[in-house]
């Protein structure tokens, strides 16, 4: 699959020489990449029209994870880590603060670009959503209205939101402590037993024209297999 048309990419190394590879990488792949060598503040006008961005999370000064915090509560831009720390705590760490994947150093280039294409291959949905095309799966925010293969499906606003919260960031892992806080009610119904108990029930209203899937140790995702 061909690169999108020049699609934005923000990389964040201070390896010189690592760095530079990269960029030329991107470059031959049809890619326009910006290189930024020390971490600094990501303020909105920089995220616009952004597609992806690539962070290391060894940064003088600046602790990548700050960054990934920071560009997770302002944008739902993909951010792929690369990192030489390869302890699955880290891993683990950064998919819950919104990581959508995690390369450690050493890495092929190719094996860089295809995690680049693979990820710009799923949809990204902003904040603020009107309707949702995903495969088999349809819904409207505004009438808070659900469709599988075009049949309607009855959902309660639990379920609704929970649903339309996975769709945010389709095939990407959410942890349940950000849904319980989220999605459920607060007080006695907002605790990640609930969770599982509406997704359980909306497992079984979605059939399997649509999966949700489990992702142990950090929460569930919303399958993007046929889409």
């Amino acid at each position: 699959m061909s690169a999108p048309a020049m699609a934005r990419i923000l990389l964040i190394e201070d390896d010189a020489e690592l760095g530079a590879q990269i960029v030329a990488t991107l470059r031959r792949a049809g890619y326009d990449p910006t290189w930024w060598r020390t971490g600094r503040h990501v303020d909105p006008s920089t995220l616009a029209g952004l597609a992806l961005v690539i962070l290391d999370l060894m940064l003088p000064d600046t602790y990548g994870m700050d960054i990934l915090k920071e560009l997770r509560s302002a944008s739902e831009v993909p951010v792929l880590v690369l990192s030489a720390r390869n302890d699955t705590a880290d891993k683990v760490r950064a998919l819950k603060l919104g990581a959508d994947d995690y390369m450690t150093k050493p890495f092929w280039p190719e094996e860089l670009i295809e995690r680049v294409r693979a990820r710009l291959r799923r949809p990204v949905l902003s904040r603020v959503i009107e309707r949702v095309e995903l495969g088999r799966l349809g819904l409207d925010v505004a009438t808070r209205a659900a469709v599988v293969d075009g049949t309607p499906v009855e959902l309660t606003r639990v379920e609704f939101e929970l649903l339309v919260a996975l769709a945010r960031r389709p095939g990407i892992a959410v942890t349940r402590t950000w849904l319980a806080e989220h999605v459920l009610p607060p007080g006695r119904d907002g605790t990640e037993r609930t969770l599982d108990v509406h997704v359980s029930r909306l497992r079984k209203k979605l059939g399997s024209g649509v999966r949700i899937e489990t992702v142990w140790g950090i929460g569930y995702r919303l399958s993007t297999e046929g889409t």
